[in-house]
């Protein structure tokens, strides 16, 4: 589905955080919002979400307008969050649970879990994970929510940088096969560029976008990644460029 904010506007404590913002994200899209760590990225995926209200505009989904908690988002975490007294499979189940789908959602985790690295892990708690595993864990019982935008807030922030980068290979081979329209909230150019179709880039208080970057439609490795410096530049320039305006 397509995701459309219009002008929107929100404060706290009598500071602008966010003033007349605009962006749309296509359907099966993959965007970044890429910008300094503080500038209002988190904020927006919890207008989002409907843990904040906005101060006014509009948030739409295919053309229809948004108030509040909607089941057309799925929020994923800096952190796993998961329940330490619970299997695996009762943690990714989480959503049926409250929506009374256990056995459906059971069994549709079940099939999703070899393809999240998670065969063998069903009856095991989160003590005997990884990092990596524990953040796929996450992944799967966001995905299970049944929403048809995923919204991501650094999910791959708290892992070490060996696991963050095999997390990054991981999702954007499951991002094809998923086909869910994506906006992922993230300071890292480097996996902005690896994963997106577009990127996003915000300057800070008030955040707004100061421009945005098309990713090239090619198979991507971390070979291809490596050789991304004009990318890398331009979007550091652009980022430079909105600090100095602020």
């Amino acid at each position: 589905m397509k995701l459309n904010v219009r002008d929107l506007s929100f404060s706290f404590e009598d500071k602008t955080i966010l003033d007349s913002l605009s962006f749309s994200v296509k359907e099966g899209e993959f965007v970044s919002l890429l910008g300094p760590s503080g500038c209002g990225k988190s904020t927006i995926l919890k207008l989002l979400t409907g843990v904040l209200t906005p101060d006014r505009g509009e948030i739409a989904v295919d053309g229809n307008a948004i108030h509040g908690i909607s089941d057309h988002f799925a929020y994923m975490p800096q952190n796993d969050l998961l329940f330490p007294w619970k299997t695996i499979l009762d943690n990714v189940c989480l959503y049926g649970q409250v929506h009374g789908s256990v056995k459906e959602m059971r069994r549709k985790a079940l099939e999703y879990f070899p393809a999240f690295g998670l065969k063998g892990y069903e009856s095991s708690y989160p003590s005997a994970l990884s990092g990596g595993m524990r953040q796929r864990a996450a992944f799967l019982r966001t995905t299970l929510c049944h929403a048809d935008i995923l919204l991501l807030d650094e999910p791959f922030g708290a892992l070490d940088v060996i696991t963050r980068g095999e997390m990054q290979d991981w999702l954007l081979h499951m991002r094809q096969q998923l086909g869910r329209t994506v906006l992922l909230v993230t300071h890292d150019m480097d996996e902005a560029i690896y994963l997106s179709d577009r990127i996003l880039i915000l300057n800070p208080y008030p955040a707004g976008i100061t421009s945005q970057l098309t990713i090239p439609d090619t198979d991507r490795n971390r070979d291809w990644l490596y050789r991304q410096g004009e990318l890398r530049s331009e979007i550091y320039r652009n980022i430079m460029g909105g600090n100095h305006h602020a």
